[in-house]
């Protein structure tokens, strides 16, 4: 019987916020089990929505001030005062994000995290201890050189003259100077919720992997390559606390190497579900649940590389709870994600991502109520004679399966 159902998905990009994904799971969920208890959490990343929902579960509350938005101009942006008082959480994508540049206007060269900064500065006017910021669904591909000219580092050519803002002018970085830096990130816990497995150079570098994403042509990915190679190289000479990798340690490529920016600032780099999950009593709430139903806009093989889907069902299979996982769009390795049971797009047939994006909202309603019916039924089909039930799984199998990157049979 499912009795519980735990609704734990991210938000859509640029078409569902997490919590606009919960609810129409949450509808769908309704049209098959009308009398289930729904527990709807709706998951963050760092991303859009971050600073909202922090502010929500500690009974915090938003702080409204304007700054330079990705594409230079004044925006109204907001960060997060925790309950606690002492903690402000800035979430990069509410000033830097890739929704907030147009569409004629994605050139991952010119943008900037200009406003990250200045909304740093906003959270030390507030006289907090901590300050978190959340990396994701960012916009810009600066290594966080913006964010460092907002605090007060001025960054100069080869002639003394400072360099204007956006990732294209990193190549010709020369000299940093840091003596303006705001005295007082001295004196604040400084956080940086990412995804450890972005970096900020080489091969698999932020510019390559992200910035085609962002609008970058494949001469723009080179050049923004190029720019980050010095831009960690002079940023480790000038500024960076001994012992850092600006190049290639976990996380620096977080939003466009954002992570690498603050890292030469003396930033903690976490794992982000780490630090924001544990707000939401996650791991209870899967382990009361008889089905955990997650979502995302896409399932590939990057989904297992600390996206939301995979997180939920590491975490669900350490309690031995199906998960069932629902996306905009399954690409290769969407089977091979480890923990999910069982996956779904949403599509009902080939339609214009205008349309998809538009229709988002219905789309993942229908397709739950699809694949809800579906699990139904298998629980009222006879067990053939021989087939074993698979209710007492080993710990060491449990083990295997949440650390590794291809699923037991017992899972399939």
């Amino acid at each position: 019987m499912l009795n519980r159902v735990v609704v734990a998905p991210s938000g859509f990009k640029e078409s569902l916020s997490a919590e606009a994904a919960a609810d129409a799971i949450a509808a769908g969920v309704r049209r098959v089990l009308p009398d289930a208890e729904l527990d709807l959490v709706p998951l963050v990343d760092g991303g859009e929505g971050t600073a909202v929902a922090l502010a929500a579960a500690t009974g915090g509350r938003l702080v409204t001030v304007p700054a330079t938005g990705p594409v230079g101009e004044t925006i109204g942006a907001h960060f997060a005062l925790l309950g606690s008082g002492d903690t402000a959480v800035v979430e990069m994508a509410a000033v830097a994000g890739l929704s907030l540049v147009p569409c004629d206007l994605r050139d991952p060269g010119a943008t900037t995290t200009y406003g990250v900064g200045e909304l740093i500065r906003s959270a030390l006017d507030r006289g907090v201890r901590r300050i978190l910021v959340g990396c994701g669904d960012s916009g810009t591909s600066d290594g966080g050189a913006g964010a460092l000219q907002a605090l007060g580092a001025r960054l100069l050519d080869e002639r003394g003259e400072e360099l204007p803002v956006g990732g294209r002018e990193l190549i010709r970085l020369h000299r940093i100077d840091p003596r303006g830096l705001d005295t007082r990130l001295a004196d604040v816990e400084l956080l940086v919720a990412c995804n450890p497995y972005n970096v900020l150079c080489g091969e698999r570098g932020v510019a390559r992997v992200f910035g085609p994403q962002k609008g970058a042509t494949p001469e723009q990915v080179e050049q923004l390559s190029a720019g980050l190679e010095n831009w960690a190289f002079v940023l480790t000479r000038d500024v960076a606390v001994p012992d850092t990798n600006l190049r290639y340690g976990p996380g620096t490529g977080a939003s466009g190497g954002l992570g690498a920016g603050l890292a030469a600032l003396g930033a903690r780099l976490l794992p982000r579900f780490d630090v924001l999950l544990d707000h939401l009593d996650l791991d209870a709430r899967l382990a009361a649940a008889d089905l955990v139903i997650t979502a995302e806009g896409a399932l590939d093989h990057q989904t297992p590389r600390g996206k939301v889907p995979a997180e939920v069902a590491r975490r669900a299979k350490l309690h031995g709870r199906p998960v069932l996982a629902l996306a905009g769009t399954l690409g290769e390795g969407a089977h091979e994600v480890p923990g999910v049971d069982a996956f779904s797009g949403i599509l009902p047939a080939p339609m214009a991502l205008a349309e998809a994006l538009v229709r988002a909202s219905e789309l993942l309603t229908d397709a739950t109520e699809r694949a809800l019916r579906m699990i139904v039924l298998g629980t009222r089909l006879p067990v053939l004679p021989g087939a074993a039930a698979q209710t007492d799984v080993p710990a060491a199998a449990v083990e295997a399966e949440v650390s590794g990157t291809q699923r037991p049979s017992w899972v399939r």
